[in-house]
């Protein structure tokens, strides 16, 4: 009897060691580099990854907010959206902000495969090191499948898995052989950890995304390039203004510039991250362990 009681609690004490990792790894790391950064001398991201950084999506929620932290820090900014006032607008914003060049690229992902080669030409003009996929669409509001259009199913799938794919797949071989070693993040959501009722095509997007990053992570890691997977939880966005509680913000709800100041500071440091602090606690404990529902 002795000998089960004291195997199982060896067991019991794996699993919980287990737990604390899961649960602590990613706002661990965070609040490593962030102290790095304040007590150490460490070679900044633009000595990293050169002049330019390029985002998709970047005239709003996270995305916006990322290509201002970017700017913040040093970097020239390439800006890929699809609406050409809402460009123009941050591009201003960065630049009078920041005093940094932006170049602006109008491309509508919804459109699928016709986009890529006038992308890609428009891209070749700047020195792009550090690519951030970022782009995506949700639900207007949490139903099941059926009461969507097939054409914003197919919007769906074409921004939120074909944009990061055909990207991803462009700058890992441009890189390669060029000789570069940049840094590509994609932008995911703690929605791919469970399946998703009532967000069921966004939430098997990114599971699509998370599972792709992965192994992309190993393909481009001899080549000399990193890949991170970034995976917030529930963020103040037009994205969740389906719910006056999640737009209220709160400790685990954070404003997206709270946010992007947490996330910026993963770049090219750890491969995997919730990008925010408290998101790292509550993605591995309710995310994680529940089937999900979009809260309404």
């Amino acid at each position: 009897m002795s000998w089960w009681c004291s195997f199982f609690t060896y067991l019991g004490f794996l699993v919980f060691l287990n737990f604390l990792y899961d649960t602590f790894i990613s706002p661990l790391q965070l609040l490593y580099h962030k102290w790095l950064k304040v007590l150490s001398k460490e070679i900044s991201l633009v000595e990293k990854y050169g002049k330019w950084a390029a985002i998709t999506g970047s005239t709003d929620g996270i995305g916006k907010a990322l290509a201002r932290q970017l700017a913040r820090r040093g970097f020239n900014i390439v800006l890929i959206a699809r609406n050409e006032e809402k460009l123009k607008r941050v591009a201003e914003e960065i630049e009078n902000d920041f005093g940094v060049e932006v170049y602006k690229v109008q491309a509508d992902f919804s459109h699928g495969k016709p986009i890529y080669e006038k992308l890609f030409e428009d891209l070749a003009k700047k020195p792009i090191k550090l690519l951030v996929n970022n782009v995506g669409i949700a639900n207007s509001t949490p139903a099941s499948v059926e009461t969507f259009s097939s054409e914003h199913l197919w919007d769906m799938i074409n921004v939120n898995i074909a944009a990061a794919t055909q990207l991803s797949r462009h700058f890992v071989d441009l890189w390669h052989r060029k000789g570069i070693k940049g840094c590509i993040v994609n932008i995911s959501s703690a929605l791919e950890l469970k399946p998703c009722p009532t967000g069921a095509v966004y939430g098997a997007s990114k599971a699509y995304l998370r599972s792709f990053t992965l192994a992309l992570q190993h393909e481009a890691k001899p080549l000399g390039i990193r890949v991170q997977l970034v995976t917030p939880a529930f963020v103040v966005t037009r994205m969740c203004n389906y719910s006056a509680f999640l737009m209220k913000g709160n400790l685990f709800t954070p404003q997206v510039d709270q946010y992007a100041e947490w996330a910026v500071e993963s770049i090219g440091r750890t491969p995997y991250t919730t990008g925010y602090f408290w998101h790292g606690i509550l993605a591995n404990n309710f995310y994680k362990n529940y089937t999900m529902a979009f809260i309404k």
